[in-house]
């Protein structure tokens, strides 16, 4: 079926590929593609949207999003019913929709039905690429149990699931995999939310790791990993993860293991910025604060090695509970080591090409899925215009689906 054009008038279109700048130009949005840039007549009866000299950029993908956790003492997530955490979910999907993220990857706690709700538009939030429950080990990253919990469950917490051996971590992935997964999480070594377990400890055997990339690939999708350790990194380079998620302590070894295997690497800035800062009133327990240190440091400096040696870097922030409402500053802080184009690319055509859909969405082309966002002032000059949705965004498409517009009086429809 046909539908009517849309035309977004005077409009800068932004090249990521290259960081050019158009002049003032219309883009034609049909059939939720983008049908047309440049001078050419516009379609009879199209709507026209005047953006009064605003840049237009892809859409922007966050790849680490827990929408759940709606609290970062994650443990006590699972004596909360899941009416609770599925509307708190899909309230902190629509908050990131109005950011401009029209994409995000979850990687632990999403499941299909908080995906198809958005898909059937029972609330309104940006595409949600899922990886259901998180896989780790006893006593790992996902092991939300305290020390004096003997109660032997199977499942901890609201985002992660335990599994131990080849058999069970096999099993793991395929009934993730059942329930709809776009990928496979699993922890590579210690975190700051688990209770019983230290920041550099490694996790899973290469059986294990490797079991689970088998059974990932076999099912069309692939393998994301939480990884602090460069051990953990390099173990799950040459076993085939494709992506580590945070990667504080990445060393020269590790970076060129990423880059010998085609892997990505996620940063997460914004999350230990601000648990150092509000997760104490954000339900972060005493234990798991202490193990902040300097990670933040430590992700700036794994960030500017990642990049000096050519590793492929792309846009996450990891942010729990009340905190989530800083998803934008990862632009920010990430400008103490990057430009703002390299910034803009990580959440643009990196994380299209680590979800694996480069083919249609990460660029503002003609054919391209209309994913969009308007913003007033320059991104590629000032970090601060993605950084700041709040004074600057003015336009969010999604599929060619206009679903946030602040062009007329400032407000944004419910």
């Amino acid at each position: 079926m046909t539908t009517a054009a849309l035309v977004l008038d005077d409009c800068r279109v932004v090249d990521v590929a290259t960081g050019a700048v158009s002049a003032p130009t219309s883009v034609v949005v049909q059939d939720g593609r983008i049908a047309s840039i440049g001078a050419e007549a516009a379609p009879a009866g199209a709507r026209h949207l005047r953006l009064d000299g605003a840049h237009l950029v892809p859409g922007l993908i966050d790849c680490h999003v827990h929408a759940a956790a709606w609290t970062a003492d994650l443990a006590s997530m699972s004596s909360w019913t899941a009416g609770y955490t599925g509307i708190a979910a899909a309230a902190n999907l629509t908050a990131m929709l109005h950011r401009g993220f029209t994409r995000v990857r979850d990687v632990g706690g999403a499941d299909w039905g908080l995906a198809q709700a958005g898909q059937d538009r029972l609330f309104d939030g940006p595409f949600l690429h899922f990886g259901g429950k998180a896989l780790s080990q006893t006593g790992g990253h996902g092991d939300s149990r305290g020390r004096g919990d003997d109660c032997g469950c199977a499942a901890a917490g609201g985002i992660g699931r335990v599994a131990d051996g080849v058999d069970a971590v096999r099993t793991a992935v395929r009934e993730e995999r059942r329930r709809g997964a776009s990928h496979i999480k699993i922890m590579l070594s210690g975190g700051v939310a688990s209770p019983s377990d230290v920041l550099e400890q490694d996790q899973y055997s290469d059986a294990e790791i490797a079991a689970a990339v088998e059974e990932a690939h076999r099912g069309g999708i692939y393998v994301a990993a939480h990884a602090y350790t460069a051990a953990s990194m390099q173990r799950g380079a040459a076993l085939g993860v494709r992506s580590f998620e945070h990667g504080n302590h990445l060393d020269d070894a590790a970076a060129q293991a990423l880059v010998d295997h085609d892997a990505y690497l996620v940063p997460t800035l914004a999350t230990y910025y601000w648990l150092g800062r509000e997760g104490t009133a954000a339900g972060l327990p005493a234990g798991s604060l202490a193990k902040l240190g300097d990670l933040y440091d430590a992700g700036l400096a794994a960030l500017r090695l990642a990049r000096r040696a050519g590793v492929r870097v792309a846009f996450g922030t990891d942010l729990l509970g009340a905190m989530q409402v800083h998803q934008s500053d990862e632009f920010s802080l990430r400008a103490a080591v990057e430009t703002p184009l390299e910034t803009l690319r990580s959440a643009t055509t990196v994380a299209a090409e680590l979800l694996g859909i480069a083919d249609r969405v990460g660029r503002v082309e003609v054919g391209m899925t209309a994913d969009l966002v308007a913003v007033s002032g320059d991104p590629l000059a000032d970090p601060a215009v993605l950084a700041d949705p709040d004074t600057h965004l003015r336009l969010v498409l999604v599929g060619g689906e206009v679903r946030v517009s602040r062009l007329d009086d400032g407000t944004v429809p419910a």
